[in-house]
C-alpha cells in the first residue's frame, strides 16, 4: 500500500511512502485487539478501592442487648453488618487488575489495528518537521492545515521532539507519542493517525 506524503503545511510533496504489506495490510485479528485493549485498562486501574468490614469498624465489642427475651433479632455487636455505622459485607478490598499478556499477542493485535486504519484510509503520512519553539498556535495551524482541528489525532515520531510535545500537550484532542510508545488502546482512540516519514522504519522494526 502507497500512500502520499504531505507536509505540515498541507501540500503535497508529491512523493509516497510504502507502508508495510506485514504491518498495514494484514487480516484483523478483533479477539486479539479486544485482550490487548482489556489488558492496557486493567493495567491503568489503581486498584486502592478499600471498605471497612466488620473488623475494621472502631467501637465497642460490649454485647449491646440480651440474647433472649427481648422479641427482636439478636445483636452482638455495635459492629454488626445490619447496623447503621455496622461493617460491610464483602466490600471492595485493594486489589492488583493488571494481567500478563503475551508480547506476539500484543504485537498482533496493534498490526491489526495499523491495518484497520490503513483501510479506512484513517492514516496520513507527514514529512518529518520540526518547531522552533514550543507553541500550541503552531500546531494547532498544523492540525488546521491538514482540516483536522476538530478530529482526535495522534502523531507518531520516531524519537520524543520535546517542542512538539509541549505544543500539543494542551489540546485535549491532540495526541503525540513515539514509534516505541505506540499501544493498540491510543491507535484506536484516535480518529487520525498523522506518522511521521521517518516513524515508518521505526514502527516497521518494533512490530515487525
Amino acid at each position: 500500500m502507497e500512500l502520499a506524503i504531505v507536509q505540515h503545511t498541507g501540500e503535497d510533496t508529491g512523493r509516497k511512502a510504502q507502508l508495510a504489506k506485514d504491518i498495514f495490510g494484514i487480516e484483523p485479528n478483533e479477539h486479539a485487539v479486544y485482550l490487548d485493549v482489556r489488558h492496557i485498562l486493567a493495567n491503568r486501574r489503581q486498584g486502592t478501592h478499600k471498605s471497612k468490614e466488620r473488623a475494621d469498624i472502631k467501637g465497642s465489642t460490649r454485647k449491646i442487648m440480651k440474647q433472649k427475651g427481648t422479641g427482636n433479632a439478636r445483636k452482638g455487636s455495635i459492629k454488626s453488618p445490619i447496623l447503621r455505622g455496622g461493617g460491610r459485607v464483602f466490600g471492595p478490598q485493594p486489589r492488583d487488575y493488571s494481567f500478563k499478556l503475551n508480547k506476539k499477542v500484543k504485537k498482533l493485535a496493534r498490526r491489526s489495528t495499523l491495518s484497520c486504519k490503513a483501510q479506512e484510509q484513517h492514516i496520513t503520512i507527514l514529512e518529518d518537521f520540526s518547531l522552533e519553539v514550543p507553541k500550541t498556535k503552531q500546531y494547532l495551524r498544523i492540525l488546521q492545515n491538514l482540516s483536522l482541528s476538530d478530529q482526535k489525532t495522534l502523531l507518531i515520531l520516531p524519537t520524543a521532539d520535546h517542542h512538539i510535545v509541549l505544543a500539543s500537550r494542551n489540546l485535549p484532542q491532540a495526541q503525540v507519542i513515539t514509534a516505541s510508545q505506540i499501544n493498540t488502546y491510543d491507535l484506536l482512540n484516535a480518529q487520525q493517525l498523522l506518522i511521521s516519514e521517518s516513524a515508518l522504519e521505526a514502527i516497521a522494526q518494533n512490530l515487525s
